[in-house]
């Protein structure tokens, strides 16, 4: 099982739309191993093509011997980065079928591919402002802590932790949300603030929107925190493995 497996609950075509999301998000960070016509020479690489449903389409699993096992032998291939193969294909006009026969598999058209390029050119402007904080909104809450919790787990040991807020508003609720990290090096900031963009971008549109801010100040006891520290193991204690945020 792989991480795209993990996320695979279901079909991705019979998924809800955030778990697709979800998946897509993954797929983007995610190595994939694109089947080749041959050998690269240099940097040119010629992706191999099918025929299917009327298009065209790539071949690329998350793993070596999965490409391998379906291609029915070794196959010449070229790692590369979700993101990167998703713009390269759409500017060829060519689809993409990832991990056919395993839970994972997914079937994304020229047109997804174009709607996965532009979520992934999110990022936040830079702005200053001052702002009443408060509780996050429960309907927010719900719809981003699982995908939130699991951007922030791959950032362990970049950053702190973060916290999850509400921004103004009235008595039915804030007006927008923030989401408020602690910890980052002030040179990884711009990174890391595109990164949790993009993942917002694969989500349903939040009432106001959330936006993202470095800060080390003292939260109000009402934010919804995520706690990415490790505690200190005793002297005989393994290691603990790398698992997600502890929500506080």
């Amino acid at each position: 099982m792989t991480a795209l497996d993990d996320l695979a609950t279901t079909s991705f075509h019979d998924a809800p739309s955030p778990l697709r999301a979800r998946m897509l998000s993954r797929l983007a960070d995610t190595e994939l191993f694109v089947a080749l016509t041959g050998d690269p020479e240099g940097d040119d690489i010629e992706l191999r093509t099918f025929p299917l449903e009327g298009a065209r389409v790539a071949l690329a699993c998350d793993a070596e011997d999965r490409l391998a096992g379906f291609m029915g032998g070794p196959v010449a291939y070229a790692a590369l980065p979700g993101r990167v193969l998703a713009d390269l294909l759409r500017k060829d006009d060519t689809g993409l079928l990832v991990n056919p026969g395993h839970p994972s598999e997914m079937l994304l058209d020229a047109g997804l591919l174009e709607w996965l390029s532009g979520a992934l050119s999110s990022a936040p402007e830079a702005d200053e402002a001052r702002l009443r904080l408060t509780a996050p909104a429960p309907v927010v809450v719900k719809a981003l802590v699982q995908p939130l919790s699991e951007r922030l787990a791959d950032m362990r040991g970049l950053i702190a932790g973060a916290a999850l807020l509400g921004v103004g508003g009235e008595m039915d609720g804030p007006a927008s949300h923030l989401l408020l990290i602690a910890g980052a090096p002030e040179d990884r900031q711009a990174a890391i603030a595109k990164s949790l963009a993009e993942t917002l971008a694969f989500l349903p549109e939040q009432p106001g929107g959330v936006d993202i801010s470095f800060s080390d100040m003292a939260l109000p006891v009402s934010a919804l925190r995520f706690d990415l520290t490790e505690p200190e193991p005793e002297p005989d204690e393994p290691p603990r493995p790398k698992g997600p945020p502890i929500l506080r």
